[in-house]
C-alpha cells in the first residue's frame, strides 16, 4: 500500500490571528478530516460505554469489567508499530482501513448481540478488535494533521482536534446511556456502528492526499525506498530519542499518564461516593464540569493560533494542571463540594495545554520522516495507563484515594520542575 500522491503543506497564511475555527474554516482537507474523528470517537465512546454495560450485566464481576477494559486499551502497546506504519504508508489509507475494521468488527458484535446473549470471550475479542482500529491509527491520524495545515495552523488544528475529542467524550456515554434506556443494548450498538460508517463515508474527500513515505529528489518528492519494518523501527525510535526536546515531551506524555490521568479514568467514582457523598448523577455531573471545562481549553488553545509561548505553556501548564488535582484531592478530603466542582473545571480547562501541545510540539520538533514513528512512541507512552492505574490502586488502597491522588500531583510538579531546570529549551521553545 505504497503512497501515490504526496500532498504538501498548504503555505503558511499570514501572520496574525484568523479566529478559533481557522483550520475548519480555510482548509477543506482538515475539515473532512476533523468531521471523520468527531464520528469515529463518537462511536469508540458509544461502544465502550454499551459495551462495559453489557460486560457488567453479563458477569457481575468487577473484574471481568476490568480485564475487558485492559483489553480494550492493550493495542495502545503496539503504537511504536503504528508509527513504522504511518511513516510507510498511505496515512488516508490507513484511517479508511481503520474506520472499515471498526465498522466490521462492531456491526459483527451488534449482529451476535441482537441473536443471542454473547458470552464474555466474545465481548472481550469485540472490544480488543475494536481497540485495534482505533488506537494503532492514531500516529497515523495525528501526523496528517500537519501535512494538511503546515506548521502555522499545527496549535490551531490540534486544538480543534482535542475539542472534537472533548465533545465526543461528554457526549458519546450519555448518548449511550439514553440509547440503552430508549431502545436495548443491542440498537444502542448498531446505532453506534453506523457512526463508523459516517467516519468511513467523510475519508472519502482526502482519498487522494496521502502524505508519508517520501523523500526528496532532484526538488520533488519520489517514494522512499523500501525499509524493513524492525529497521524503521529501530531507526525511529534511535532518532527521537537522540532528538533533546523530542525526548523531553515524550517524558512529560510519559510521566502525566504514570501519575494523573489514571486517577480521572478509574478512581473518579470513588471520590464521588466516598469522599464528596454523590451519587451516580452526581458523578455524571463531576465529570460534565471537567469535560467543559476541557472544551473552553481547548477552545483558548484554538483561538491562540500560531502563539511563540508553546513550550512554556505546555510545561508551566501542564505543571499547573497537576497542581490542581493536588488541590481538589485536598478539597474533597474535606467535604467541600462547590470547591471540588470548581476545581474539576479548572483541571478540564488546563488539560487542554497538555493535551493539545503533546502532539503539536512533538510534530514541531521531529524530523518529518520520523514523525509518525515519534507519534508512535507517544501512544506507547500513553498506553502504560492500565499498568500505572494498577500501581496506583495498590497506593490507594493502602494512602486513600484522595491522598493517593495528593501526592502524584505534587510529583508531577516536581518533575516538571527539574526538566524545566535541566532542560530550559523546552519550556523558551516558540515552534520556529
Amino acid at each position: 500500500m505504497p503512497r501515490q500522491t504526496p500532498l504538501d503543506a498548504p503555505p503558511s497564511p499570514a501572520p496574525g490571528r484568523t479566529g478559533p475555527l481557522a483550520s475548519l474554516r480555510e482548509n477543506p482537507g482538515f475539515r473532512a478530516l476533523w468531521v471523520s474523528n468527531v464520528f469515529f470517537f463518537g462511536g469508540a465512546w458509544i461502544q465502550t460505554m454499551v459495551l462495559g454495560w453489557i460486560v457488567f450485566e453479563t458477569t457481575g464481576s468487577e473484574l471481568h469489567l476490568a480485564v475487558f477494559t485492559a483489553v480494550r486499551l492493550a493495542p495502545m502497546l503496539l503504537g511504536p508499530f503504528a508509527g513504522v506504519l504511518s511513516d510507510r504508508y498511505d496515512r488516508v489509507r490507513l484511517l479508511t482501513l481503520a474506520c472499515g475494521w471498526a465498522l466490521a468488527a462492531a456491526a459483527t458484535v451488534s449482529g451476535l448481540e441482537s441473536l443471542t446473549q454473547v458470552p464474555y470471550w466474545a465481548l472481550v475479542l469485540g472490544g480488543l478488535a475494536i481497540g485495534l482500529a482505533q488506537s494503532p491509527s492514531q500516529p497515523a491520524r495525528s501526523a496528517l494533521v500537519l501535512s494538511l495545515v503546515g506548521r502555522r495552523n499545527l496549535s490551531n488544528a490540534n486544538a480543534l482536534n482535542a475539542m472534537a475529542m472533548n465533545m465526543t467524550q461528554v457526549v458519546g456515554p450519555a448518548l449511550g446511556g439514553a440509547l440503552i434506556s430508549a431502545f436495548g443494548a443491542p440498537a444502542a450498538l448498531w446505532i453506534s456502528s453506523a457512526w463508523y460508517a459516517a467516519s468511513l463515508l467523510a475519508l472519502w474527500p482526502l482519498r487522494h492526499t496521502g502524505r508519508g513515505g517520501t523523500e526528496q529528489r532532484g526538488g520533488t518528492e519520489q517514494p522512499a525506498a523500501a525499509e524493513p519494518v524492525v529497521a524503521m523501527l529501530v531507526g525511529g525510535l534511535r532518532s527521537v530519542l537522540r532528538n533533546r526536546l523530542a525526548a523531553a515531551v515524550l517524558a512529560v506524555t510519559l510521566a502525566a499518564n504514570v501519575f494523573l490521568w489514571p486517577v480521572h479514568q478509574a478512581f473518579m467514582p470513588v471520590f464521588a461516593k466516598e469522599s464528596l457523598g454523590l451519587d451516580a448523577d452526581g458523578l455524571g455531573w463531576l465529570l460534565t464540569c471537567g469535560g467543559i471545562g476541557g472544551l473552553v481549553g481547548s477552545l483558548v488553545m484554538a483561538a491562540l493560533g500560531d502563539f511563540r509561548f508553546k513550550g512554556g505553556l505546555f510545561v508551566y501548564g501542564t505543571a499547573a494542571w497537576a497542581a490542581l488535582w493536588a488541590l481538589f484531592a485536598l478539597s474533597a478530603m474535606s467535604g467541600r463540594l462547590t470547591l471540588s466542582f470548581a476545581l474539576m473545571a479548572g483541571i478540564g480547562v488546563l488539560s487542554a495545554a497538555f493535551g493539545v501541545l503533546q502532539t503539536t510540539l512533538l510534530l514541531m520538533t521531529t524530523e518529518p520522516a520520523f514523525q509518525g514513528r515519534a507519534l508512535g512512541v507517544q501512544e506507547l507512552a500513553i498506553g502504560v495507563m492500565p499498568l500505572s492505574s494498577l500501581g496506583l490502586g495498590v497506593a490507594a488502597e493502602y494512602l486513600g484515594v484522595a491522598t493517593t491522588t495528593f501526592v502524584s500531583g505534587l510529583l508531577l510538579v516536581l518533575f516538571l520542575a527539574t526538566l524545566a531546570l535541566r532542560l530550559p529549551a523546552l519550556p523558551r521553545y516558540r515552534g520556529v
